[in-house]
């Protein structure tokens, strides 16, 4: 690669680039270590600039002005990144509050009748769905009775452990519960 002024040249393990050419290379290099949803993050925007302040030509530099828009931009990406980080953490603390003050209604409701249903999809022997004539799958609904035993929270989401009347143990998901107590 030919060079017009060795000034403005960088070698790399060896090889020698024009500016322009290494800082095309290492915008390429931090281009693609960005996030697959293709946001350029804080650290790869200060990268870039970094990269560009340090192989600009010195004897043409660029505009001050053009820095302090990037530095201002930067300022403000940073900004918005930590009130969003902030707004995550509250949204985290209010789900759990949410969750405890669920579990702690649920609670109350141990040693009480339970009634719920269940979906479940008709399958055929060969392990594939039996569908309706619009190819839709088809399911039957089964109702449950039994009581609370427990409540259980797997994945942040809580449960009820209810013990049927045919003597199994099952998890019931709060949106399959049809009633709480008797139901006379």
């Amino acid at each position: 690669m030919a060079t017009t002024n060795s000034l403005n040249t960088v070698t790399v393990n060896g090889v020698t680039y024009s500016a322009e050419d290494y800082a095309a290379q290492q915008t390429a290099k931090a281009a693609s270590s960005v996030s697959s949803n293709s946001a350029l993050g804080k650290d790869a925007f200060l990268q870039l600039l970094v990269t560009q302040m340090q192989y600009q030509d010195p004897l043409d530099p660029q505009d001050n002005s053009e820095y302090l828009a990037q530095l201002a931009q930067f300022s403000a990406l940073e900004q918005m990144t930590n009130v969003s980080e902030a707004l995550e953490k509250t949204n985290t603390l209010v789900s759990n509050i949410d969750t405890s003050m669920l579990v702690g209604q649920l609670s109350g409701m141990i040693g009480k009748d339970l009634q719920w249903t269940t979906t479940t999809t008709v399958m055929n022997t060969d392990g594939t769905a039996v569908t309706d004539s619009n190819g839709n799958a088809k399911t039957t609904t089964t109702t449950h009775e039994g009581t609370v035993t427990g409540v259980s929270i797997s994945d942040g989401s809580p449960s009820i452990i209810a013990k049927g009347t045919d003597g199994q143990t099952y998890k019931v998901s709060i949106s399959d519960i049809t009633r709480v107590g008797s139901a006379s």
